[in-house]
Order: C-alpha cells, then sequence, then structure tokens
C-alpha cells in the first residue's frame, strides 16, 4: 500500500471504502501486456465460478448485468487507457500509459468496486505491479454479496495476475 499512497490521485479511490486489498506481482511484461493478460483470463473454473454468481445475484434481487455471448480476449493495443471507455467489463475511471489504470464496475445498488494496477519500475526490464480492489457498500446486500465472494475474490485477482505476467501471443 505504501506505492499506492505516492500516489495522491488515488486517495478518492479508497476514501469510504469499507474493504481494500492490494497484492503484488512482478514481471518483466509492460503495463499493457499486464492487464489485457489478466483481463483476457477465462479458466474453466472462474466460468463456473460466474455461473455461480448468478444463482446469488438472484437471492439478492441485486442488478443483473447483461452477459457477453463470448469472452473477450483484449489485445494490448486495444487496451482503453481513456476515462470512460470499456475495457471487458470495467470501465476505465483514469489511466497513465506506463504508470498506473484504474477502472470500475458498472454501476450497482449494492456496491461500488474500483480495481486498479499500478506499475512500480524496479529495472529497465523489471516492474512490480501492484494490483488493488477497493469496495464500498451501497445497501445491506452490498457487504452479504462481498463476503460469500471474498474468498473466491482473492483467488481470481491472484489467478487473473499470474496470467497478466505470462508472454502470449494474440492471433
Amino acid at each position: 500500500m505504501n506505492v499506492i499512497q505516492k500516489y495522491k490521485e488515488f486517495e478518492i479511490y479508497f476514501q469510504n471504502a469499507d474493504h481494500i486489498d492490494v497484492k503484488t506481482i512482478e514481471s518483466d511484461v509492460d503495463l499493457r501486456n499486464f492487464i489485457s493478460g489478466m483481463l483476457s483470463y477465462y479458466p474453466w473454473w472462474m466460468v463456473s465460478l460466474y455461473r455461480i454468481r448468478e444463482i446469488l445475484v438472484g437471492i439478492l434481487r441485486i442488478v443483473r448485468h447483461e452477459k457477453p455471448e463470448t469472452l473477450p480476449s483484449i489485445k494490448p493495443e486495444d487496451l482503453s487507457f481513456k476515462p470512460g471507455e470499456n475495457a471487458s467489463f470495467f470501465i476505465v475511471r483514469d489511466a497513465k500509459e506506463d504508470m498506473y489504470w484504474v477502472s470500475e464496475t458498472p454501476e450497482d445498488k449494492h456496491l461500488t468496486a474500483l480495481f486498479g494496477v499500478i506499475a512500480e519500475k524496479l529495472s529497465q526490464k523489471r516492474t512490480r505491479y501492484h494490483v488493488f480492489t477497493s469496495v464500498k457498500y451501497l445497501h445491506w446486500t452490498g457487504p452479504v454479496y462481498f463476503n460469500l465472494i471474498r474468498p473466491f475474490h482473492h483467488i481470481v485477482v491472484w489467478s487473473m495476475m499470474k496470467a497478466g505476467i505470462k508472454k502470449r501471443q494474440i492471433i
């Protein structure tokens, strides 16, 4: 969290947050490749978790977002860094090439979730990525929902980060 605190522009993303977590990993891939690798990671078990999530969403009667027909594979050059544009199911909030990228989930009535990546250059070829999640509850269903998915959230984010550091060929 120390590196994140160096960026005063990020304070707004953590104000009044009910949950904050930061995970760190190092790699020799650049920021665009790291994020596009994370957002293009859809193993069978993660798709299954999203199907189970649909049941939870129905029980809690929270917003159901439209599911895409196919899961997108985002090329690094197609990853948006422009606020307001979509990147997978996230909406870009703030970004600076080779430095950071912050996004938000679509509007919901139960919670607001921010997902961001900060690149800390260690050397010419090595970068430490700080991946943060900031959640603010908006309704009583927010903490119920998030606490049920929290263990899976950590597994999913960590797995996405490991996918992000792999060099991959995109057709």
